[in-house]
């Protein structure tokens, strides 16, 4: 059975979707999604409370990195990719090619974007840390204004 929960944060509502194992979900909700708040019980929900809790923290820029039990649905591949995006360091940013490179697939530009682009824990996996070869800020499931918002949250928060 899923657990789920909702928090606010500076960029909008955030669903957290959890399973015995571990986190399943994390969606940045759009103004227009219909949310329903749930109690959580059992295993699931001691996911979410931590889960929420190191949000929290990540959001107040106490929080560089997650250490969060997960249970993604996804291929080997998208696995792959995810496990990438949790090398690039808070506040930076790496294109499509380097994590293609990084994980031995360098024409794989367009399937890492993809799979960049099915993550399903947003923010907990960084994939706004994603950005074009050429610098530029490309698409974010949550919107580029998120991205940009979530970018800046992590430069400014950065120690060096």
């Amino acid at each position: 059975m899923t657990e789920m929960a909702y928090i606010d944060t500076p960029i909008g509502k955030v669903q957290i979707c959890a399973s015995s194992k571990g986190i399943t979900k994390v969606h940045i909700m759009d103004d227009g999604d219909n949310t329903h708040r749930s109690k959580s019980q059992g295993k699931g929900s001691e996911h979410i409370t931590d889960c929420c809790h190191q949000l929290d923290e990540y959001f107040k820029g106490n929080r560089k990195s997650f250490n969060l039990s997960m249970d993604l649905d996804g291929t080997d591949f998208q696995k792959k990719v995810w496990a990438a995006l949790q090398s690039v360091p808070y506040g930076e940013t790496c294109s499509y090619g380097e994590i293609a490179r990084y994980i031995g697939k360098p024409r794989a530009q367009r399937a890492v974007g993809s799979a960049n682009h099915s993550n399903p824990v947003a923010i907990i996996v960084p994939c706004h840390r994603i950005i074009g070869s050429n610098g530029s800020l490309t698409g974010y499931g949550g919107g580029l204004w998120r991205k940009e918002w979530l970018l800046e949250h992590e430069r400014a928060n950065k120690s060096y």
